[in-house]
């Protein structure tokens, strides 16, 4: 088998990342359009991923979040995003590098990338015959392996950024089935 000396696998994975790169700094200039919204996994213990002690210890391989309504502060960067979530009422701040991302799913779209961690983990070791990143499906949406606790209501979303006597309603309500 001939040696691939581009790295077209490396190309094609980063050219994926750039469109997550993308729809994420497009969603943190100008919120999330009609009914887009995220599920991220990432390694809980990947080189550059900061959250809690008590998430880690929740979710000590891989992590699943969900970006849709109750979101904060969303800063992307060249190498990684940051973002404000709400688990089990206590709010956190997660950064999670690219690199670190396992998957990203659009159900609305529906969008699906899954990355090939290792491959960007050990560079000098290329996949024999699978690319890097997989082109986008559209698959189902597969239950959430580790995801924002739900609010105390049960709605299934996280809580808002903390606030005084705010009600959570829950949007799913009021749309056409």
């Amino acid at each position: 088998m001939a040696t691939d000396h581009i790295r077209y696998d490396v190309l094609a994975r980063d050219a994926l990342r750039g469109v997550l790169r993308r729809v994420l700094t497009d969603a943190a200039e100008h919120g999330l359009p009609g009914e887009h919204h995220f599920y991220i996994t990432y390694l809980s213990t990947a080189d550059g991923v900061k959250l809690s002690s008590r998430l880690l210890a929740q979710y000590p391989e891989e992590m699943t979040i969900i970006l849709q309504h109750q979101f904060w502060d969303l800063v992307v960067t060249e190498d990684r995003f940051e973002v404000g979530l709400s688990f089990g009422g206590i709010p956190e701040r997660l950064v999670v590098p690219f690199a670190a991302v396992t998957r990203f799913l659009d159900p609305s779209a529906p969008f699906d990338l899954r990355f090939d961690v290792a491959d960007a983990l050990a560079e000098e070791d290329p996949p024999a015959t699978l690319p890097a990143a997989t082109p986008p499906t559209s698959l189902p949406v597969p239950p959430a392996r580790a995801a924002a606790e739900t609010d105390a209501a049960g709605t299934g979303e996280e809580p808002s950024k903390p606030s005084e006597g705010a009600e959570v309603v829950r949007l799913d309500r009021f749309r056409k089935k």
